[in-house]
């Protein structure tokens, strides 16, 4: 790496290897931003090197000095901290390949490559695990998550019933139920993020006119640890008249003395039971009627392309539903993303349906 002195003082580097990686807005694509220059100042006010214009950045938050082949990061006095693998710095501190850096709540990586490599454009994995685990604390300390409704509605007259809540942020690496989950299992702590998405999805859904009949999911982890019960309980005492239904997944329901005991205390707190993806593994119709739901969704693999399916699949697809309203249950087809698909799923028997041709998921203020 070579060295040429800048006209404001600043050492300017050639051959530059070492970049910053990460989205400089939440909205906006994965950066690469060279450190170019020693030091390589980093804060709310233009002339910075690398210029974050966010009210929680200091006006000089850190800076970089490279000194041979190393670098260090200097906290300078900021308000809000610059942490380094989740660890306030204090001190200097050394930078290596893939360190986490966090100013404030902007997080980046911290890359090598050579200066022959630099103008090539590299993959890197939005769900990086480094920072979707500092962004996961922020995620559950801060609450931040913005749920989403998804229609759910009657197939013939397309009348919206209710809604299911999903669970997004606008975290960087963890906006996805996948991803957060991915990062709550590095933790074991996917009980507690079921919990705060369903509290959040039930508050947030205020925004709606009237209150809507919720369906709302769990974590397969919930039903074999206690505190599901009691947390259902805590939303009613706050919501005791909305409308809510439980979302378990079909291969969760293994203990039918525990699913019992589920289907009685939720009886009592007046919330309805439905079964999710069902037919996505083996479609145990005889053992999940043990404990019979209001609800069956049917899962997407059954409903995709159901147009067009083989008569074979449509009559197996129809038998179901037929005997899913024999038991008194309502049979509801996830998936449905066009006409073709709601006006098949009528003629199968489905009562209900759910999907991208009735509604995409949103945020309650958007209804």
């Amino acid at each position: 790496m070579m060295l040429t002195e800048s006209p404001k003082g600043r050492r300017m580097l050639t051959n530059t290897a070492w970049f910053l990686v990460g989205k400089l807005d939440e909205r906006g694509p994965v950066c690469h931003v060279p450190i170019n220059t020693s030091p390589f100042s980093i804060g709310r006010r233009p002339d910075c090197a690398l210029c974050l214009p966010y009210q929680t950045i200091s006006g000089t938050h850190a800076e970089i000095v490279v000194n041979g082949d190393r670098l260090n990061l200097h906290d300078r006095d900021s308000t809000n901290g610059t942490y380094l693998n989740g660890q306030v710095v204090r001190q200097p501190a050394v930078l290596k390949q893939d360190d986490l850096i966090q100013f404030a709540d902007v997080a980046l990586r911290v890359q090598y490559q050579g200066a022959k490599n630099y103008a090539q454009t590299r993959q890197h994995d939005v769900y990086d695990q480094a920072l979707a685990l500092v962004q996961f604390d922020k995620l559950m300390s801060e609450s931040c998550v913005t749920p989403h409704y998804q229609p759910i509605v009657k197939t013939n007259s397309q009348e919206v019933v209710g809604y299911e809540v999903l669970g997004r942020s606008r975290l960087y690496g963890v906006e996805t139920p996948g991803a957060m989950f991915k990062a709550a299992a590095k933790l074991n702590l996917e009980v507690q993020l079921s919990q705060m998405l369903r509290w959040e999805g039930i508050q947030q859904s205020d925004a709606f006119a009237t209150p809507p009949h919720l369906f709302v999911n769990t974590h397969p982890s919930e039903l074999q640890e206690p505190g599901l019960i009691e947390s259902i309980a805590s939303v009613r005492e706050v919501n005791p008249t909305q409308p809510l239904t439980l979302e378990i997944h079909e291969a969760a329901v293994s203990d039918g003395h525990a699913m019992a005991e589920l289907r009685d205390a939720l009886n009592d707190l007046n919330v309805r039971l439905a079964y999710d993806d069902f037919g996505s593994g083996q479609a145990r119709l005889a053992e999940l009627v043990e404990v019979r739901p209001d609800y069956m969704k049917f899962d997407i693999s059954l409903i995709r392309d159901i147009h067009v399916a083989s008569a074979k699949h449509q009559q197996m697809v129809a038998s179901l539903v037929n005997m899913v309203r024999e038991l008194d249950v309502l049979p509801l087809a996830e998936g449905i993303e066009c006409e073709a698909e709601s006006d098949t799923c009528v003629q199968l028997g489905f009562e209900l349906g759910q999907g991208f041709f009735y509604g995409k998921p949103a945020p309650a203020t958007c209804f």
